[in-house]
């Protein structure tokens, strides 16, 4: 029996439904053994590190530059065929299986489709009040009325940044030496922010996409993020970007469309999931080849997948009333976003930018430095983040 190794993130949704489908392929001609790493050595650990120790990475699309600079992973056109990069290509959500696509080759399958988007606490928040604008976001911070916050720890400051770019109306550049924002877009985007985080629950800005999740169910214990599955609400009613966890959608955890600039306007979103590669190192077998086929099938995606706390990237399980009816209607409460969502930049060099940019957003925020400054900063940076490989696509 050939045996792989793989690396993925370490959560229910990251880590359940490819467990469970390695143990159902044991018995066969297959033998898949998954670790996992936190979400922040996930965001941030260098692939070619990976990829000298595993056969199979689960990763985010940015850190294809690196990965395609060190020759760390193996082209899936030439392992499973053009005709499966096709389908899945046409079957699935939004850029998901777009932002895996680099040099001409498809490098992952989106395994698991996620985007920012909305959530709110139903205790804290009738579905009624739920902003629609950002306008309407910071009215309901300065309210005071349910307690608001933003994602910003890790990379989540710059990528909030950039999704409300989005929002109002421009992208943010994808190549260095381009103009990364404009001035007047950049520091509106950061009076914004600012204005929202100066009046946010004490802790948040410190807390991980999790823990703000947990904290906003009730299932944490508020600044740590800790579960402790109490059910209760938390001190959060409202975040207006935060990455989808379909696990945490309940009766009173719903989430939502990302917040737009104008009524009518753009879903501001930066799209995330994982995408599986597979390293150079592996020996691809036929049954490895009919394994990722079927994490891939209708079935998997509609039925398995969910069935263990998994994501899919699939567009027939975001529609699919059975899906929705166990997600609480996860998957169509937030399709405009994901399908709206934009793909962060993929050239060698984008995530130590993306880690000093969220550094420089977060002291803008703190008032240590000034917004001008903060912009001028962040052009620099992006300037020099560039290696001998840019994006090709």
């Amino acid at each position: 029996m050939t045996g792989f190794r793989g690396i993925t993130w370490d959560h229910p949704r990251g880590r359940n439904a490819l467990e469970a489908a390695a143990r159902s392929a044991a018995s066969g001609s297959l033998d898949i053994s998954w670790s996992a790493h936190s979400l922040e050595h996930f965001e941030s650990h260098p692939i070619d590190d990976l990829a000298a120790n595993y056969d199979l990475i689960v990763l985010d699309h940015p850190h294809l530059g690196e990965a395609l600079e060190k020759h760390s992973l193996q082209p899936l056109d030439a392992v499973v065929g053009a005709a499966r990069i096709e389908r899945w290509s046409r079957e699935s959500v939004g850029p998901s299986f777009d932002s895996y696509s680099a040099d001409g080759y498809q490098w992952a399958v989106p395994l698991d489709a996620a985007t920012q988007v909305a959530v709110h606490s139903t205790a804290l928040l009738p579905a009624a009040d739920v902003p629609a604008t950002w306008s309407e976001v910071e009215a309901l911070a300065l309210s005071g009325d349910a307690p608001v916050a933003l994602s910003l720890a890790g990379p989540h400051a710059f990528l909030s940044f950039a999704s409300i770019a989005v929002a109002l109306g421009e992208e943010p550049g994808r190549h260095p030496g381009e103009r990364l924002i404009s001035a007047e877009t950049g520091a509106q985007v950061l009076e914004l922010m600012r204005s929202i985080a100066s009046r946010a629950p004490e802790g948040a800005d410190a807390q991980n996409p999790i823990a703000l999740l947990e904290r906003l169910s009730g299932a944490g214990t508020g600044a740590g993020g800790a579960s402790g599955g109490s059910g209760a609400s938390g001190d959060i009613a409202y975040i207006p970007l935060v990455y989808g966890y379909v696990t945490y959608s309940s009766p009173t955890v719903r989430f939502a469309d990302a917040p737009t600039g104008a009524p009518g306007g753009r879903r501001g979103s930066t799209i995330g999931g994982t995408g599986l590669a597979v390293s150079a190192r592996a020996e691809v077998t036929p049954a490895l080849i009919d394994h990722i086929d079927w994490l891939m099938s209708g079935e998997a995606q509609r039925r398995f997948i969910p069935q263990h706390d998994g994501q899919p990237s699939a567009r027939a399980a975001w529609e699919d009333d059975e899906v929705n009816a166990a997600s609480h209607d996860f998957y169509r409460a937030t399709l405009r976003t994901i399908d709206e969502s934009w793909v962060r930049p993929r050239y060698s060099g984008y995530i130590p930018f993306q880690s000093l940019a969220s550094a420089l957003v977060r002291d803008v925020l703190a008032e240590e430095i000034s917004i001008g400054s903060g912009l001028s900063a962040l052009q620099k940076a992006f300037d020099v983040s560039n290696s001998s490989v840019t994006e090709r696509v």
